[in-house]
């Protein structure tokens, strides 16, 4: 028998329950390994986080944890996302060897340009193209490099011969080969260890770009730094910007569309023009410390681009073992910045 009173009461639980949805309320943990004070951190997770709790009216909160607050190793960080432990998570793909094979191209050496935003936005549309799939465990928000790569030593680096025997620190195993083959005696360790290892001489210097050293005092701990000449950075780091995925998945509609507004190529320009501010602080620091700021020329740079191109003969080599097609990627990486460079 049909029952307006029944009928009505079920439309009423129904809408109280789309209302219920539409005012769920959400908290994201955001882990990294970086102090708050640091460039990413403050300059790029901040603003962003505080423009998803304004766009979402507050209904979504970012806890950011820095430093490994939370537990656990920078290699462990894109595992924690997968597995739920956190939320959100900010790490270097390349702290885990072999896992993420074709982002990889954009750490070869002189790859990328001078502007950490306008590779960034490379970068971003190279993954979506050709790298999801190593991806697929979590959902991406963004992907990102950092600015120029450059040598940090305590002797100065006058050109390729005063590198050799010298122990220095490589983020990558794209970039510890680059640094054997360039004659230095690479050391593969996650950057929060760099300070502590120069401080104790088990580094003779580090390749980091200018943003992160003075979080790392590194202008304090080393007085020599190498810049290169031409339009194209000595190496860049890749980074990934991840979300759980059932933890995506389980936001209502309305939610998602906010940090789908929030994510993606907007927020790798962000990331990147971060870096690229940090870079400038960076090496202002160095110079007020009074440090020596090694420019290479072009003949000089010119050696190390020589002796470095084998680095990506290697990689093309070992990604065809893979069935992945190296030299089709690098092609597309190189033209991806050299259109974003214009």
């Amino acid at each position: 028998m049909f029952s307006w009173k029944r009928t009505l009461g079920t439309m009423a639980l129904a809408a109280s329950a789309s209302l219920t949805a539409q005012a769920q309320e959400v908290t994201l943990r955001f882990h990294q390994f970086l102090p708050p004070q640091a460039t990413i951190p403050s300059k790029a997770i901040a603003p962003w986080a505080k423009k998803v709790e304004e766009d979402s009216k507050g209904r979504i909160k970012i806890q950011m944890f820095g430093a490994m607050q939370l537990g656990g190793t920078p290699p462990q960080l894109y595992d924690q996302a997968r597995d739920g432990v956190v939320d959100i998570i900010w790490t270097l793909p390349g702290y885990t060897p072999g896992r993420f094979n074709k982002v990889e191209a954009f750490e070869l050496p002189f790859m990328a340009s001078l502007s950490a935003e306008q590779t960034s936005k490379s970068f971003y549309e190279y993954v979506q193209k050709n790298a999801m799939d190593e991806f697929k465990d979590v959902h991406v928000l963004t992907v990102h490099v950092h600015g120029p790569g450059l040598f940090h030593t305590k002797k100065p680096v006058t050109g390729l011969d005063s590198l050799k025997g010298m122990k220095i620190r490589g983020g990558t195993r794209i970039v510890n080969n680059m640094l054997t083959k360039l004659g230095a005696t690479p050391v593969g360790m996650p950057v929060p260890a760099v300070t502590e290892a120069l401080s104790k001489g088990v580094l003779d210097g580090t390749t980091i770009p200018w943003e992160v050293g003075p979080a790392l005092k590194v202008p304090e701990l080393v007085h020599n730094h190498t810049t290169f000449a031409g339009d194209r950075a000595l190496y860049v780091t890749t980074f990934v910007v991840a979300m759980n995925k059932a933890k995506y998945e389980s936001l209502p509609a309305d939610l998602k569309k906010v940090l789908d507004d929030n994510s993606g190529a907007g927020m790798a320009s962000l990331f990147g023009k971060a870096m690229d501010e940090g870079d400038v602080r960076g090496k202002a620091m160095a110079e007020k410390n009074g440090n020596n700021v090694v420019a290479l020329d072009e003949a000089e740079t010119a050696k190390f681009r020589e002796t470095a191109a084998s680095v990506e003969a290697d990689w093309v080599k070992e990604m065809q073992g893979k069935g992945i097609d190296g030299a089709s990627l690098v092609k597309q990486a190189r033209a991806l910045v050299q259109q974003n460079s214009k």
